[in-house]
């Protein structure tokens, strides 16, 4: 369903709507249609782009139309380009995957914040569900604790059935525990409908796509892997994908990895060795996906660090 609909191959617009200062400069400036321009020239189909609620909702509740239009704006000119979107809630009020610079808590345990939630999407679907031909929405950005899932799980549901009384054919994706692992894919319900499809994550392994990073508490931030030492080969991914693949199989929905990528700290030629690892698989399977990220943001696909290997590189997103 995905290939078909347009989002088969994608380049995630992060730190323009989230993860951001939210300043009129970034909103407006980040990216820009010409960066639309350029990303319809490198072989992908759709981009998807993260927004923060408080993009969309004001402080006393109500909801800031400039907001909308912004994300009507990027709607417009990914189409002007014959690209799609996915529409990414990257936070949410009361949860975010950052627990490092965000300070967002209570979501899985509050009604008040999941009814905002729900709200929210509602308005939503009434804004953008016209563009179920070229939008799709992405519920959640990574919900991070197992311990969430069971009531995950129902948020889910209640949130499509709100959603689809204004928005009947658009798709929705929906990712699992453990920052979306591909291992968390089997503890999600049914999808809701035909239009819902799956969503994981894969910065497999960590200890190469991560390394350095001032924000991972897990590795040693000192410590340095070469592609070669890295175990990230073929087989490596279709074993770590492989019960994600099996569950999106007997559901009889689709994957998406929304997504993946590389450091910039690792070398240009080391980067492109694993994304022709990952992308292997990714093809093997007909698994849809979104590389993280156009610019900036610790993984730039734009930046010039990787100038030496970019026109390889986009090949295998």
């Amino acid at each position: 369903m995905l290939k078909e609909r347009g989002f088969y191959k994608g380049v995630d617009l992060g730190g323009w709507f989230s993860q951001c200062d939210y300043s009129d400069d970034r909103l407006d400036n980040f990216i820009k249609e010409e960066d639309f321009k350029v990303l319809s020239t490198w072989g992908i189909d759709h981009v998807r782009l993260p927004f923060d609620y408080n993009i969309l909702e004001n402080e006393d509740g109500g909801y800031n139309e400039k907001g909308f239009e912004r994300l009507d704006r990027a709607i417009g000119l990914a189409k002007k380009y014959g690209l799609n979107i996915v529409l990414d809630l990257h936070k949410t009020a009361g949860f975010s995957f950052d627990s490092y610079s965000e300070n967002e808590h209570g979501f899985f345990e509050s009604e008040e914040y999941q009814e905002r939630f729900y709200k929210l999407w509602e308005q939503m679907a009434q804004h953008f569900g016209k563009y179920s031909e070229n939008a799709a929405f992405e519920l959640l950005n990574e919900v991070t604790d197992d311990k969430f899932i069971d009531v995950w799980n129902k948020v889910i549901r209640e949130c499509i059935k709100r959603i689809r009384v204004y928005a009947p054919d658009t798709i929705i994706i929906v990712g699992s525990y453990w920052n979306n692992h591909a291992s968390a894919v089997k503890a999600l319900e049914k999808p809701y409908d035909d239009k819902v499809v799956y969503n994981f994550h894969s910065y497999d392994p960590v200890e190469f796509t991560h390394q350095g990073a001032y924000w991972a508490e897990m590795i040693d931030k000192e410590k340095r892997i070469a592609f070669e030492d890295s175990g990230a080969a073929p087989e490596f991914f279709e074993n770590t994908f492989a019960s994600a693949i099996e569950k999106a199989r007997a559901e009889g929905t689709d994957l998406y990895c929304g997504e993946y990528g590389v450091i910039n700290i690792v070398s240009p030629e080391d980067t492109l060795k694993w994304y022709k690892a990952i992308n292997a698989v990714f093809e093997k399977y007909g698994i849809s996906r979104s590389a993280w990220s156009y610019r900036e943001m610790d993984f730039g696909l734009a930046d010039a660090h990787l100038d030496p290997v970019r026109d390889e590189l986009i090949k295998y997103l």
